[in-house]
């Protein structure tokens, strides 16, 4: 599995919960989870399983701080967009898609750092578990 891969899933993962359009499980829920209380809690338990194993494994691999670079650098990258005239920024729902692309790039990263990192030095990073 790719990055692109692994990028593509978080990118599914956070715009199935939320995006600008009414395709989301945030206003699904709002819609009509009373009505399909049993399915709103398996779809929420599903995504809460993908948030858990992205999030873990971009915290352990990168942490808060390779989180918060990764960020800053997606957001330099937008503001150089916007400096050029590429990029207006003055459409709500692009502004939305823009955040999404970033966070999924922060949870795509932290998920490959760890291939990445043994690809530019040759280590392998391992999980000291004590059973």
């Amino acid at each position: 599995m790719g990055f692109l891969t692994r990028w593509f899933c978080a990118f599914a993962l956070l715009a199935l919960t939320f995006n600008p359009t009414k395709y989301n499980y945030i206003k699904w829920v709002q819609d009509y989870g009373g009505m399909n209380l049993s399915i709103a809690v398996l779809l929420g338990l599903l995504l809460a399983i993908g948030y858990i194993i992205y999030l873990r494994a971009t915290l352990r691999s990168i942490g808060p701080g390779g989180m918060m670079l990764v960020l800053a650098l997606a957001g330099a990258l937008i503001w150089v967009f916007h400096d050029l005239g590429i990029l207006r920024l003055d459409n709500s729902s692009l502004n939305v898609w823009l955040g999404l692309v970033a966070l999924s790039l922060v949870l795509g990263i932290g998920l490959s750092w760890s291939h990445v990192r043994r690809a530019l030095s040759g280590q392998s990073d391992v999980d000291d578990i004590d059973e």
